[in-house]
C-alpha cells in the first residue's frame, strides 16, 4: 500500500491513499496529520499499530505527490551504519548507532529545488527512511518492528565544511530544506529492507551510490527499539538509517554538488526523488 500528502488540483493538500492508478483521499490534510490520527487507511489494510478505520475518501484527479511528512514529531538519524560507508570514512564498525537529530524545517519535497548559499560543501547521503505508526517507548525488537507504518526515499543532504568544525554535527546536518524525502510512504507488507533494497543515488545521471540495505549494521527495527530507549517515538516520526558508500567527501579529490545538479534519489520498491541544487548568493 501507498500513502503519500498529495496536492489537490484546487489547492490545499490531503493525505491520500493510491488505489489502482488513483489516489484517493484520507480524513487529514497530510499523511503527518493523518498517522497522529491512529486511524487506517483503509478497510482490511491496517497501518501497524493504529485503530480505527476512515470510510473510502474521494478520488483526486491531478493528485501529485508532494513531502508526505511536513510535521514530523522528531527526526532522528542515524549515521555511519553501512559497512562499506563507515571503511571510506577510516572508522570502526560501531556497536551502538551513531545518532543525531534533525527538523521537520530541513525537510523537501520529492521534486523541490534545494536552495542553499553559495560556497558551502554540499554532499549527497542516499537514505532509506523508517515512517513510525504506533507509539513506542523502550519497545523490544518485536514491538519496534510492528510499530513500522512504512518506508519512504530520503536524502540527507550534508554541508561538510560547517559539519567539520566541531566532533558534533548538527550544523552541518540541519540546514533548511536541505533534506528531500518521499515521494511515497510504502507499508511493510510491499517492501522488506532486510530482504535487501537497492538504494542508489546519481548526480547528473551519474550513479554516485549504490548498495543494497541488507547490508545495514543496524537495520529498522533495531533503530527504532534503540532510540525509543531514551525518547518516546510516536507515529509520524521518522527515522533516517544511514548512507552507503560513494559520499563526495570521501572522494579523491572531493566532489561536491554545484549550482544546477541534479540530485536523483531511488529505492527500489518505493521510488525516486528528483531535486535541483540552487545556489544563491
Amino acid at each position: 500500500m501507498r500513502l503519500a500528502t498529495v496536492t489537490r488540483p484546487g489547492g490545499g493538500s490531503s493525505a491520500a491513499v493510491l488505489r489502482g492508478e488513483v489516489w484517493h483521499a484520507l480524513p487529514a490534510p497530510d499523511l503527518s496529520a493523518f498517522l497522529r490520527t491512529g486511524a487506517t487507511p483503509q478497510p482490511g489494510e491496517p497501518i501497524p499499530g493504529t485503530g480505527a478505520t476512515p470510510q473510502p475518501g474521494e478520488p483526486i484527479p491531478g493528485a501529485v505527490p508532494v513531502l508526505p511528512l511536513p510535521t514530523p514529531g522528531k527526526v532522528l538519524c542515524c549515521g555511519l551504519n553501512y559497512a562499506e560507508h563507515i571503511r571510506e570514512m577510516g572508522r570502526e564498525l560501531p556497536s551502538h548507532p551513531t545518532l543525531f537529530a534533525k527538523f521537520a524545517d530541513t525537510l523537501a519535497g520529492p521534486q523541490d529545488d534545494l536552495v542553499l548559499p553559495r560556497g558551502l560543501q554540499l554532499d549527497w547521503e542516499a537514505e532509506l527512511a523508517v515512517v513510525v505508526g504506533a507509539t513506542l517507548r523502550r519497545a523490544d525488537r518485536a514491538a519496534a518492528l510492528a510499530g513500522i507504518a512504512g518506508y519512504t526515499v530520503a536524502n540527507d543532504v550534508s554541508v561538510r565544511d560547517w559539519q567539520n568544525r566541531t566532533a558534533q554535527w548538527l550544523q552541518g546536518k540541519a540546514w533548511d530544506g536541505s533534506c528531500p524525502v518521499g515521494p511515497v510512504v510504502v507499508t511493510p507488507d510491499e517492501v522488506d529492507p532486510a530482504a535487501g533494497l537497492e538504494v542508489v543515488c546519481r548526480v547528473n545521471g551519474e550513479q554516485v551510490q549504490r548498495d543494497s540495505t541488507k547490508t545495514l549494521v543496524f537495520d529498522a527495527a533495531d533503530l527504532l527499539a534503540y532510540i525509543s530507549t531514551f525518547t518516546v517515538l510516536r507515529p509520524g516520526d521518522l527515522v533516517l538509517t544511514g548512507t552507503p558508500g560513494g559520499v563526495g567527501a570521501a572522494r579523491d579529490p572531493q566532489r561536491f554538488l554545484a549550482d544546477g545538479d541534479v540530485l536523483e534519489t531511488s529505492i527500489s520498491g518505493i521510488g525516486t526523488l528528483r531535486n535541483t541544487v540552487r545556489l544563491t548568493d
